[in-house]
């Protein structure tokens, strides 16, 4: 059920109906799925109105991809939800900080690094064309996420 998803607005707060759209899942599934995860907690307004942040549509889509793509039960996509948010603390006392993607990234940093000493558009457009434009994207999107989990105060 491999399925694209669309990329995540740099919002502080989406509905839903957003974040079904953004997931690929029905609302009745996040309200399930609230009661299951104890680490999906959207803020609710009146009418009781659920807001979810940044940070929780990301883990509804983790939580989406073990179920439905792994095919995790609900009591082994929890554990190992549990399992990703420890071992994500514990990376992050010993001082690590996770970038996913920055892996396929292959950059000739001697060319790059003249590039920018040099400061001249052509030079510094040869090494930026060592990168593929869809690894940049990513990065970009990546960046984008951290950005919004520190400004929001993101408690994992």
């Amino acid at each position: 059920m491999e399925k694209t998803l669309p990329p995540i607005p740099v919002k502080r707060y989406f509905t839903i109906g957003e974040v079904g759209e953004l997931c690929g899942v029905k609302p009745h599934v996040l309200r399930y799925w609230e009661q299951e995860f104890t680490q999906l907690r959207p803020m609710k307004r009146r009418g009781n109105r659920r807001y979810y942040q940044h940070h929780e549509v990301l883990m509804i889509r983790r939580i989406r991809d073990l179920l439905y793509d792994q095919g995790f039960t609900i009591s082994g996509a929890r554990n190992k939800l549990q399992e990703l948010v420890q071992g994500e603390r514990d990376r992050r006392k010993a001082g690590e900080v996770p970038l996913e993607g920055m892996e396929a990234i292959e950059i000739d940093q001697e060319e790059f690094d003249a590039a920018v000493v040099q400061d001249t558009p052509t030079s510094a457009a040869a090494a930026a064309k060592t990168v593929d434009l869809s690894q940049l994207l990513h990065l970009r999107r990546e960046l984008f996420e951290i950005r919004e989990l520190l400004t929001v105060g993101h408690p994992i």
